[in-house]
């Protein structure tokens, strides 16, 4: 088993947890909350920011006593626009699920001067990026461009079946801004069917670390380096949350130059041949 894939555990509770600490990194946590109605997460935020994410179901959340009500509209990330919260550095939150809950707990290091915020469905719209067999549905949930926190990147992503995104490949390991910025990243994948599978590869030029992840419902993915590619099978669509965080709060990504043509054109294969010699 590849120690960059998480398993979740149980059926209910915390399933998941990713802490800087377990990845052995600096900057990304993520947790994954699976709530039946009436049940509650809450926890004091200390050092660092926080986005919770409705993946799916209805929950009342609230702030240090501030109440945002009850949120979410989906019962599927397949159905619908996310719902999220952004709880700052030094506060409490409390996560009531009204009906069952999926919650993501986003978190990277806070910094004083940020406030909790609402961020309701249809905040950014969902935008299709990559084209063909590489097509994808995009929704930010905290983009670079907001303003709202001091490291936090948060968005997700649905993959058509048999469809490939992350692709072609990209990095983000060095801190060397403009060209490229230094942000760990987690997945947490979904599909739909649920019974639906696919497979990340996470690898550095260097080939010290290159490794295939088989990816099912509830999997998350840790990429502390390097190139990480998905692809999905045919007939199951895969939904992933991906949170990163940095030194930086900026996305500047890194092609791998063997796959820079698919975004040119120039210097690709050369065209097959079908005369007969």
């Amino acid at each position: 088993m590849s120690k960059l894939r998480v398993q979740p555990k149980g059926t209910a509770g915390r399933l998941v947890e990713v802490t800087p600490e377990s990845a052995g990194w600096r900057h990304v946590g993520f947790a994954l909350d699976r709530l039946a109605p009436g049940a509650t997460s809450a926890a004091e935020t200390g050092s660092r920011e926080v986005c919770l994410v409705l993946v799916s179901g209805k929950a009342r959340v609230s702030v240090d006593g501030k109440d945002f009500g009850e949120i979410g509209e989906r019962m599927s990330p397949f159905d619908g626009a996310p719902a999220a919260v952004y709880v700052p550095a030094g506060s409490r939150y409390v996560v009531t699920a009204t009906t069952p809950v999926e919650l993501a707990v986003c978190s990277a290091p806070g910094a004083p001067g940020y406030a909790a915020k609402l961020i309701p469905p249809g905040t950014h719209g969902q935008i299709i990026r990559g084209k063909g067999s590489n097509t994808r549905l995009v929704t930010n949930i905290m983009p670079e461009d907001d303003g709202s926190a001091n490291a936090l990147l948060v968005v997700e992503v649905i993959t058509p079946g048999g469809n490939t995104s992350s692709y072609p490949p990209h990095k983000h390991d060095q801190d060397n801004v403009p060209a490229e910025s230094y942000l760990e990243e987690t997945y947490y994948h979904r599909f739909n069917p649920p019974q639906g599978y696919g497979f990340q590869r996470v690898y550095n030029d260097a080939r010290t670390l290159d490794e295939v992840v088989l990816l099912e419902d509830g999997v998350v993915v840790m990429v502390p380096e390097g190139y990480h590619p998905v692809a999905t099978i045919h007939g199951y669509d895969n939904y992933y949350l991906n949170v990163m965080a940095g030194p930086k709060r900026i996305w500047k990504f890194h092609n791998e130059p063997a796959h820079e043509w698919l975004f040119t054109g120039i210097g690709g294969p050369a065209p097959v041949s079908s005369k007969k010699t």
